[in-house]
């Protein structure tokens, strides 16, 4: 099942990944990160595509979408 990964203390919270993601897999922390933002977090309880359009969308290089393997 693919999976994303973001960099909170990269992000800067500008929302395109959320805006984008055809899942709603993406939400807004509720905590601030080191530039004192609320960040980009992948939502646990949602499926991800693996479409890649949040990593497109960010400008900031944040996010990585991976494949997690069939065998753990």
């Amino acid at each position: 099942m693919p999976n994303i990964r973001i960099s909170k203390n990269k992000c800067k919270g500008c929302m395109l990944c959320v805006h984008f993601c055809p899942r709603g897999s993406i939400r807004m922390s509720r905590d601030l990160n080191d530039r004192g933002v609320n960040y980009a977090e992948f939502d646990e309880g949602k499926d991800c595509l693996g479409c890649c359009i949040c990593a497109t969308m960010c400008p900031d290089c944040c996010i990585e979408v991976y494949k997690e393997d069939a065998e753990k």
